[in-house]
């Protein structure tokens, strides 16, 4: 979607519809069941759902050619680390109690964006350029933060001595978030600030549309993305009731429910970053995907710690040993991949290979 063409109806209408779906389905107290109306009730929210999100996109994008490179993405990955905090707070408050929600879903969001997001920027980018460039300045950075975040929120629990199992106690918790929230600040520093040129490729024209987009469009799209966003949130949970549904009926496990969440979650991002890499913007594409998987453990695992303390619940943290030798597999490909500033298919291929292993394991572990 262009920025400075006129708007499209689709891009107000799905959050206006959004919000009177739930606001019915609220008022009437309906609840999904399998049955003839609960698909059809299914369906609709499918519907009004995806649209919204793609309604989020189009304003998001608006306000990005408008502010430039590399605050754009950064207002799309921390839009969308909003609506994960929120779906993981909002089911955490449920009666039932979901202690490895927060794990499931960050190590889900990282082997999406890592493994199957870049995987098809990198094939796609490549199938129609054959080689794309990017600042391998950038890439490191993104993946040398994302490996201690990774490992001291996923990986360490499981190691550590004054609470048995794979959790924190609740000083290691409070440290670790600390820890988890300094680092991704200095890298936000780092990223829009310190050293913006490792992030941005200039390209020809790079910021003409900026003229192109008045106030009052930039206004009113940022109206809309927050009512996207909010729409978004709300549905959400009806949504992972007819996902749990699904999963049941199907007898898939009850990770299944957490990966369709995150591939929810990560869908405004990922449309926004296949679609820069088929136009020869792979840088975007990694500023994009990278981008999310830090601000999914930087923000997401400090906002549920302070949940769980302040509603004493319980939070299971380290993943298991299965897990953790993809996570570790996938951080060692992400280095190769990133460390010459160059991609071609084959990368590409790969990537999706490792998640391809990913999605099978959860059914057949």
């Amino acid at each position: 979607m262009s920025a400075h063409g006129p708007m499209p109806p689709s891009a107000w209408i799905f959050p206006v519809l959004a919000v009177l779906l739930f606001a019915a389905a609220t008022t009437l107290g309906f609840t999904f069941t399998p049955s003839p109306a609960g698909l059809v009730f299914a369906a609709i929210l499918l519907v009004i759902l995806f649209g919204t999100v793609f309604a989020a996109v189009h304003h998001a994008e608006v306000i990005a050619e408008r502010i430039g490179e590399p605050y754009g993405t950064l207002l799309l990955t921390l839009a969308v680390t909003v609506i994960e905090v929120a779906l993981i707070a909002t089911i955490m408050l449920g009666e039932k109690p979901v202690p490895a929600l927060a794990r499931d879903t960050v190590f889900a969001v990282v082997m999406i964006v890592c493994n199957g997001l870049v995987g098809i920027c990198i094939l796609a980018g490549g199938l129609r350029y054959r080689e794309q460039d990017f600042q391998v300045t950038g890439a490191n950075l993104y993946l040398s933060v994302l490996i201690v975040l990774a490992t001291i929120t996923l990986i360490l629990p499981n190691y550590t001595l004054t609470t048995p199992g794979p959790l924190y106690s609740a000083g290691q918790l409070g440290f670790v978030s600390v820890a988890t929230i300094i680092l991704y600040g200095v890298f936000l520093y780092t990223q829009t600030i310190r050293h913006r040129d490792y992030f941005i490729i200039e390209s020809d024209g790079a910021g003409d549309d900026a003229a192109h987009t008045s106030n009052r469009t930039l206004m009113f799209s940022t109206a809309l993305l927050l009512a996207s966003l909010l729409a978004v949130v709300l549905l959400a949970k009806k949504f992972s009731l007819v996902v749990d549904a699904g999963a049941a009926a199907i007898g898939a496990p009850p990770a299944f429910a957490g990966i369709l969440v995150a591939l929810l979650i990560l869908l405004p991002e990922s449309v926004a970053a296949i679609a820069a890499a088929r136009k020869n913007e792979l840088q975007k594409s990694i500023n994009l995907a990278l981008g999310s998987s830090l601000a999914t453990i930087g923000l997401t695992i400090p906002a549920v710690a302070i949940a769980a303390y302040a509603l004493d619940k319980t939070l299971l943290l380290g993943l298991d040993q299965r897990e953790v030798v993809l996570l570790v597999m996938t951080f060692f490909i992400s280095m190769l991949t990133f460390g010459t500033g160059r991609t071609n298919i084959l990368f590409g291929l790969v990537h999706l290979l490792v998640f391809a292993v990913f999605v099978f394991m959860v059914f057949v572990p």
